[in-house]
């Protein structure tokens, strides 16, 4: 008898490949894998837990499914994730309707550990996290034409108010040979643009190789046939050495983009943060990645209310975002995390404060992006095709400016008939909020 799994992944892209990972070994055993929940002998919940936020989503996730599990509509729910590693005993006392909670290091064994759930057997492993897997086949859950690629496991950054290196450990690089194979792969199943990930992207190969290797990385990946466009995420402006920007600099397959999230300016609240280098350090990179590369697009992220940050730290944050003019921003508040050092810190702000902050820097960060975008019009972009849209009779993709699910589209119209995965050439012709308008150029 061939039992139905459907899986539920929640939080960031890393999580998301970890679901790729085991849901490949569910399908290798003969588990048939569902899109849906409703009639599913097992539903497995791959939860984040990095943010109040995001627990709360993982937390309603779970109890929606034991909603269901009660009405009769599913069968076993099993949870794992950041999540069941960072509050295992809480699920296990207020959730007696979870059949079992596994920890991350257990993900490997996923095939076994379904099975004895759905045979009746509760289960609660939690072996150490150096145990999950790095290297093992995917089932994609992105479309065919692109993929996201990690290249290394934890993190050993140690920012006070992050939880990650406590609940994922310490950075694991994969060696260049794997990842090089892997993309390969996802080269021949059509995935035409590669995000390349970790929890810091910047320091890959350190602990393996005892120096910095993504440029090494990323020139080896630039000779795969059917990749033609490599992004970069979660770069840290420390390591962001001379090297890897010339190497982004001379190959057409790297994009000119690059995704910095720097958390703050002040060298005040950088040092509390325990985040490496100065605002001076960050200004010299930003420098750099635009001389070297005039039309870089930079995206980052930045933290308001954290403890000690008053009127004036936030001043200078704010003039900073204002004179840097990156090109994508996002902003979140502080969220104290239990265990984390910033938790216990002096000067906590208040909740009320912290938003203000944020919609502050997101008020003017509007208004670069309304300037940036407007001097784009009348210019022509490659777009990669994501999709028709049958109301308005446009098509929409994105430009190398943009990262899926997180930056802007491009909607326009065209005479030619396109299919997804497509790359067309497109000129600006207006502005729609953070989106750009255009025609094809046919």
């Amino acid at each position: 008898m061939s039992y139905s799994v459907g899986l539920i992944s929640l939080g960031c892209a890393k999580n998301q490949i970890d679901a790729e990972h085991m849901l490949a070994s569910l399908d290798e055993a003969g588990f048939e894998i569902v899109d849906y929940v409703d009639g599913c002998d097992a539903v497995i919940i791959n939860t984040c837990g990095f943010i109040d936020d995001a627990k709360k989503e993982a937390i309603e996730n779970i109890l929606d499914m034991v909603e269901l599990k009660n009405e009769g509509i599913i069968g076993k729910i099993i949870v794992t994730g950041c999540l069941a590693q960072r509050y295992k005993d809480e699920i296990l006392d207020e959730m007696p309707e979870v059949d079992a909670v596994i920890g991350i290091g257990a993900n490997g064994d996923i095939v076994d550990i379904v099975s004895k759930t759905i045979e009746g057997e509760n289960t609660a492993v939690f072996p150490p996290v150096c145990e999950l897997p790095l290297d093992s086949q995917r089932i994609l859950t992105t479309p065919s034409y692109w993929a996201y690629i990690k290249i290394a496991e934890g993190c050993s950054n140690c920012c006070t108010y992050c939880k990650i290196p406590s609940i994922r450990g310490a950075m694991r690089s994969r060696t260049i040979e794997s990842i090089v194979e892997e993309a390969r792969q996802l080269a021949e199943l059509g995935v035409k643009e590669l995000i390349v990930i970790a929890q810091d992207t910047t320091a890959y190969g350190i602990d393996i190789y005892g120096e910095y290797k993504l440029p090494q990385l990323l020139r080896e990946l630039c000779e795969i046939d059917g990749i033609e466009w490599i992004r970069l995420l979660y770069c840290y402006p420390d390591k962001l050495t001379d090297e890897l920007i010339d190497t982004m600099a001379q190959n057409k397959k790297i994009l000119h983009y690059i995704d910095l999230p720097l958390q703050h300016c002040s060298n005040k609240i950088l040092s509390a943060m325990n985040r490496k280098g100065t605002k001076e350090d960050i200004i010299s990179v930003i420098s750099k990645l635009r001389a070297k590369m005039p039309d870089v697009v930079i995206r980052t992220t930045f933290i308001t209310g954290f403890p000690g940050e008053g009127e004036e730290e936030f001043e200078e944050l704010d003039l900073f975002v204002n004179e840097m003019e990156f090109d994508r921003m996002g902003c979140f508040a502080f969220s104290a995390q239990d265990g984390t050092p910033a938790a216990e810190m002096d000067g906590q702000v208040e909740e009320d404060v912290k938003i203000r902050r944020g919609e502050i820097l997101m008020d003017d960060q509007y208004l670069i992006m309304q300037e940036k975008n407007n001097r784009r019009i009348g210019e022509e972009y490659d777009v990669l095709v994501e999709g028709y849209d049958a109301y308005t009779d446009t098509y929409f993709g994105r430009t190398y400016m943009d990262a899926p699910e997180i930056d802007g589209t491009v909607h326009f119209s065209a005479k030619g008939d396109y299919d997804e995965g497509d790359f067309v050439k497109v000129e600006i012709l207006g502005v729609n909020e953070y989106d750009l308008v255009g025609k094809a150029v046919e």
